[in-house]
């Protein structure tokens, strides 16, 4: 028999098992929840890396390329499962489970970077893909509750994709800024866990499909103490670095702070002339040599940290105003309240992008600009560039000095690619550091470290800066001219359309 034109079409077969109870409110709510929770353990998990592989371009490609994998394998397995078992069976333990493996992150990755460091990589990975698939299933799931007839599979599933999609980028946005600037990450994980384990209550007690909650229950409490033991906590959860302040035990008045666990200041609180690193003495020793002595400047930094270079110049140069560009506004506060910045010290510190910093300066306004911004073991790609050194010698005065603090280690390939992009944008550079790493003695020794670069359009008496090296006890030496030229061989221009730093440096030795 021809069927009726206009006829209702046939409702999508149905098994016993489907529940009904799951209306079009709960499907979203669902959807928009696990969604949303995808995204969020991915941007933390990228916080709790940052201390053991780096805030590095590496880092951020690997924790979006498991999170990703994560997304599609759990899109293509849940609608797969949700085809061979009751649906309703499937969304209790996707939630409990994945809330469970969310809370105990915080503790199992620390306590991993810590004590079993060649399985970091794959500990992460699993608690990134674990409940990430998993959160990523009840989207299919959900939608194969809601299908009762093949003249709304349109509607049902547009619109919950929809809902996933803006579930997402709530997660994102909420994460990055409120949540990450107002709590620790592991009071967020912990959280989120204990949410999607009320969550697996809830549909539980809705669908009476699933009766492990209690257990998981138990597994989150788990890893909330958990977290209280593992090593890596830190005093301060800032908005970029997991930071501490620790006392010198040689020195009553002296702190280091400690970004990510790597020693990125050091502040003597009482006696700002006091310089401990070698790479801050070699800087002192540059700007002490090219200006008069005791003479007032006008200093710009890219990066802050414990600020001991603009303390240092308000101390042995009174009057001098220093105008730091500190991205961090939790290092800002560490400044205050630890190691007593005050407001009338000659340094003002503002919390932006170093970058948008420079563009804000007036054209000849500075004396000096200081850079020395890292991100964990990172540099800040946009603060090397060829356009970022012409801001540079844009605020500089015709006799302005940028002094630049380089970390590098291997070949020093990000090094000479930075020494190659300042000697085309300044008449005159120079390189200072250990003479095994810049050239001036047999490479064989070459360790990699700290380098200081020097660069000006005016000439700097450079027989006098290694004299203030040699006064300060840093063995460091200077690379010029033709020697200059050779350590840079054939290193790559850094440009805003071209610069791989994170490929091109190596943090540790």
């Amino acid at each position: 028999m021809t069927p009726v034109t206009g006829s209702t079409p046939p409702r999508v077969a149905e098994g016993p098992s489907h529940d009904r109870g799951l209306g079009p409110r709960g499907a979203a709510v669902l959807v928009f929840g696990s969604s949303a929770a995808v995204l969020v353990v991915e941007i933390v998990a990228l916080r709790l890396l940052a201390p053991y592989l780096g805030l590095t371009l590496e880092t951020s490609t690997l924790v979006i390329g498991i999170a990703l994998t994560a997304i599609a394998l759990g899109s293509w397995l849940g609608g797969r499962v949700a085809d061979l078992v009751s649906p309703t069976r499937l969304l209790g333990p996707a939630l409990g489970i994945s809330g469970a493996v969310v809370a105990l992150t915080p503790a199992v990755l620390r306590t991993t970077a810590e004590g079993v460091r060649p399985l970091l990589l794959l500990i992460a990975a699993l608690t990134i893909l674990v409940p990430g698939a998993l959160l990523s299933a009840v989207t299919p799931i959900a939608t194969k509750l809601r299908l009762t007839s093949l003249a709304e599979t349109g509607t049902v599933v547009g619109r919950l994709s929809g809902v996933g999609t803006v579930g997402a980028i709530f997660g994102t946005v909420f994460t990055g800024f409120v949540l990450l600037s107002r709590l620790p990450v592991s009071t967020i994980l912990i959280g989120l866990g204990a949410l999607l384990l009320v969550g697996s209550a809830l549909v539980e007690w809705r669908t009476r499909g699933w009766s492990g909650t209690p257990a998981l229950a138990l597994v989150v409490v788990a890893g909330g103490l958990g977290t209280t033991v593992a090593p890596g906590a830190c005093d301060t959860e800032t908005r970029y670095h997991c930071a501490r302040v620790v006392a010198d035990p040689d020195r009553d008045s002296g702190r280091a702070l400690v970004l990510d666990g790597i020693r990125h200041s050091y502040v003597d609180v009482e006696d700002p002339t006091f310089l401990e690193f070698t790479y801050v003495r070699a800087v002192a020793a540059v700007v002490d040599s090219a200006f008069a002595e005791g003479e007032p400047l006008a200093a710009h930094h890219l990066g802050g940290g414990g600020l001991t270079l603009p303390r240092y110049l308000a101390a042995t140069r009174p009057g001098t105003r220093s105008l730091v560009s500190e991205i961090d506004d939790g290092v800002v506060r560490i400044d205050r309240e630890q190691f007593g910045l005050r407001p009338k010290s000659g340094v003002e510190v503002r919390a932006e992008d170093g970058r948008l910093g420079l563009r804000r300066l007036d054209t000849g306004s500075r004396d000096l600009v200081v850079g020395d911004a890292f991100g964990g073991v990172s540099v800040p790609w946009h603060l090397t560039t060829a356009e970022a050194m012409t801001d540079v010698r844009r605020v500089l005065d015709e006799d302005g000095l940028y002094v630049a603090n380089l970390i590098d280690h291997g070949d020093l390939a990000f090094a000479r690619a930075e020494a190659a992009t300042l000697r085309a944008t300044f008449a005159h550079v120079a390189l200072l550091g250990e003479p095994t790493d810049i050239g001036l003695a047999p490479a064989g020794g070459a360790r990699g470290g700290n380098l200081v670069v020097v660069a000006s359009d005016r000439r700097v008496d450079l027989r006098a800066v290694q004299k203030a090296l040699d006064a300060r006890d840093t063995g460091w030496r200077i690379a010029t001219g033709d020697d200059l030229t050779s350590w840079i061989g054939d290193a790559p221009l850094l440009t805003d359309d071209y610069a791989p730093v994170d490929q091109l440096l190596q943090p540790y030795g």
